[in-house]
């Protein structure tokens, strides 16, 4: 069996993320389809992630990309999580997850519906989405405060888990502008504040054009192991949220092939991607929480040293703001109140390297501002930092 190492693993991860300095791109699009799809949870992860790859780094491109021609989309996806895709890979994203996770986010609610006793039921709920529809419609755009002061369906306020120990009382609307954006039917538009903020406001949208899902999934893994690969079957289901079967199916419809890694593990890659690559120039990043390039794989061996876990995740298993050095995790970083970006090495990398990582620190100095960023997912070593 044919063997790819850990060293061409990492070297493909600097050249396919754009994490090499000479690889960096001027479009943020370009940016997204790299790594497929951005997380976006954290609204600031976006933009980091997006100007670490930027050749010129700066928050207008990607505000032009989000809200001005809307080529890069929010979608609700894979593992139930907000992601940032190209508009051009969206349609696949949607057929392959956004549509189950959309229909589980129906089902839910409707069951909550029933549980408050109350008489609310699908019917009722067709007429809030309706009218919350037709309220966006005539404004343009609007938040959710607005859209609930236009809509009294939207007001309504329901007892969700009763007679269980989970017992609490919750207002609709947030569930039900999920259930739209998720069907496609709204989307997120700029926030009330800065580009770190997540109070976003909301516009019309058409649904995607329909796509086959077997079809979707095949299209989605082929983009993932020409980001990813060669990775292993779990990481591959790890990553989309798919079950085992929709995951081998696709790996077969792209006709992946089999691989020995370094661990002696079986990794897959697309059949014409078997021949090593050159490696860039020497690089450093500082990569956002939540960042693909440390968010990309279920086993992170070959990037990641097991001694650096704890002080980088947080107990839900997010990974924090990273330090990078030729395709390895090593250290961490943050951003103080101040303004200044500080970082802990927990490896030892060399002159060369704590050169090229205090380079990035200012780069990022230079473009975020008086902007103040500080991770939704919050870490031991990001706090210690801005203790």
């Amino acid at each position: 069996m044919h063997r790819i190492s850990d060293e061409q693993r990492r070297i493909r991860l600097g050249r396919r993320h754009l994490l090499a300095p000479s690889l960096r791109t001027a479009s943020p699009v370009s940016v997204a389809d790299a790594v497929v799809a951005l997380h976006a949870t954290d609204a600031a992860t976006v933009f980091l992630s997006t100007c670490a790859r930027l050749s010129e780094a700066g928050v207008a491109p990607v505000e032009q990309a989000l809200y001005g021609d809307v080529s890069l989309v929010r979608q609700l996806s894979m593992r139930n999580t907000l992601f940032v895709v190209s508009r051009e890979l969206a349609p696949f994203v949607d057929a392959s997850n956004a549509r189950a996770v959309a229909a589980k986010e129906r089902r839910t609610f409707l069951k909550h519906l029933t549980d408050d006793g109350n008489g609310l039921d699908e019917r009722w709920l067709a007429g809030a989405e309706q009218q919350t529809l037709a309220a966006l419609a005539d404004r343009g755009t609007a938040t959710g405060t607005e859209l609930s002061a236009a809509v009294a369906a939207l007001r309504t306020k329901i007892t969700v888990f009763p007679g269980k120990k989970a017992e609490g009382v919750q207002g609709v609307a947030s569930r039900v502008i999920r259930i739209l954006a998720a069907e496609g039917l709204i989307r997120r538009d700029r926030p009330r504040g800065s580009w770190t903020s997540s109070q976003f406001r909301w516009t019309s949208s058409d649904p995607w054009p329909s796509e086959d899902p077997a079809r979707a999934r095949a299209e989605l893994a082929r983009r993932w192991l020409r980001s990813y690969g060669p990775a292993t079957e779990t990481d591959l289901k790890w990553w989309t949220g798919w079950g085992l079967g929709p995951t081998r199916k696709a790996l077969a419809a792209v006709e992946a092939e089999e691989v020995r890694l370094d661990d002696g593990a079986v990794g897959w890659v697309l059949p014409e991607d078997m021949e090593p690559e050159p490696a860039p120039e020497p690089w450093a990043a500082l990569l956002p929480a939540l960042d693909p390039s440390a968010m990309g794989w279920s086993d992170r061996g070959f990037h990641l040293p097991g001694g650096h876990r704890e002080a980088l995740f947080d107990r839900s298993g997010n990974i924090g703001p990273t330090v990078w050095w030729n395709g390895r995790i090593v250290g961490g970083w943050a951003q103080r109140a101040d303004g200044e970006p500080v970082w802990r090495l927990l490896s030892d990398v060399g002159r060369d390297a704590s050169a090229a990582i205090e380079a990035e620190a200012s780069r990022f100095s230079r473009w975020v501002g008086q902007a103040r960023v500080t991770p939704r997912f919050r870490t031991p070593l990001e706090r210690e930092l801005t203790a």
